[in-house]
């Protein structure tokens, strides 16, 4: 097959319709039957819906899959340092409600939008109807988890009074400024600017209040450490340790923070970053792990970590 063959076979098969896949039926059945939903209006919004298979391409090939001394700069990087202090200067009011409020320190939450989403620039590309249709029934290895989201953003849809079709997301059906799957969205989005209502996909405001909601609801542990770079004596020394360790125990196998600013710490876990210079090695804690529920993935949340200092000493 020729390129440019192939490329038609290609978009005609991004834009097929989602109606035929198998499970739809018998999910419409049960969202009449459990939500109360009108059988012939969600007919039509199936027979709208399109299958993409782009969408399970993009989902198969995670970014992590890249070393971490290529994966890093996407996220720290000159535009989302100053991208991530202008939004901190024009919404500072809500930042520091929001740190007041949920104990999440105002660059965490910067360092998370900023990651998800460049601030609100770049919400998705997919419809989340589409994305998340597709996954619910032509991705086995977690159907169950995306017929799940499919279920919350039919809910959340009805709730919201927003068109199913026009609401844009990312390949994995996220929604809005930070990014919230359609079960975080009604479970922990916030009205964080007071004017009635919740809207993550226009209202910065909510967003940020919502960000510093849900790593609170995690177990966001106020004024303990997330991670600190640490030098080690000897990696012969450190032994394999599966759960945390208390910091007594690592400072006596020789890892000391190059910096500690917060006193007695809290138990942590070691981890190491392949750098151009050889290997780093960080002391991460419980809110490392908080951060993780976002994205479960050391390098997502050491991004996150190290693009909120970023924006921090930047601004300070």
């Amino acid at each position: 097959m020729t390129k440019r063959l192939f490329l038609i076979f290609w978009l005609l098969l991004g834009t097929a319709q989602a109606a035929d896949l198998p499970g739809i039926p018998a999910f419409i059945d049960e969202m009449v039957h459990k939500h109360k939903f009108k059988r012939v209006e969600l007919q039509q919004v199936f027979n709208s819906a399109e299958h993409r298979p782009d969408v399970i391409e993009s989902i198969s090939k995670p970014a992590v899959l890249r070393p971490w001394v290529e994966y890093r700069p996407n996220f720290i990087n000159p535009q989302r340092i100053q991208g991530g202090v202008d939004f901190w200067v024009k919404y500072d009011d809500a930042f520091r409600r929001a740190e007041q409020q949920y104990g999440v320190p105002q660059e965490i939450i910067l360092g998370v939008i900023g990651v998800e989403t460049l601030y609100g620039r770049n919400t998705g590309r997919y419809r989340a109807l589409d994305a998340l249709t597709t996954l619910a029934f032509d991705y086995p290895r977690r159907a169950d988890f995306f017929r799940d989201e499919l279920e919350n953003y039919l809910l959340l849809a009805r709730e919201q009074e927003f068109d199913l079709l026009a609401i844009q997301a990312s390949y994995a059906g996220a929604l809005g400024v930070p990014q919230f799957m359609p079960s975080s969205y009604r479970r922990y989005a916030v009205d964080f600017n007071g004017n009635g209502k919740i809207d993550l996909l226009n209202e910065p405001e909510d967003a940020i209040g919502s960000v510093a909601n849900y790593l609170k609801q995690y177990g966001w542990r106020s004024g303990e450490p997330v991670a600190l770079l640490s030098r080690i004596d000897s990696e012969k020394r450190l032994g394999v340790v599966a759960d945390a360790r208390p910091y007594t125990a690592w400072r006596d196998a020789g890892v000391k923070p190059l910096k500690n600013n917060f006193g007695d710490l809290p138990p942590g876990w070691l981890l190491d970053f392949t750098v151009e210079s050889g290997k780093e090695y960080w002391l991460v804690f419980s809110n490392f792990n908080v951060i993780m529920r976002y994205n479960n993935s050391n390098y997502y949340a050491m991004s996150v970590f190290q693009l909120a200092e970023a924006i921090h000493n930047e601004r300070y």
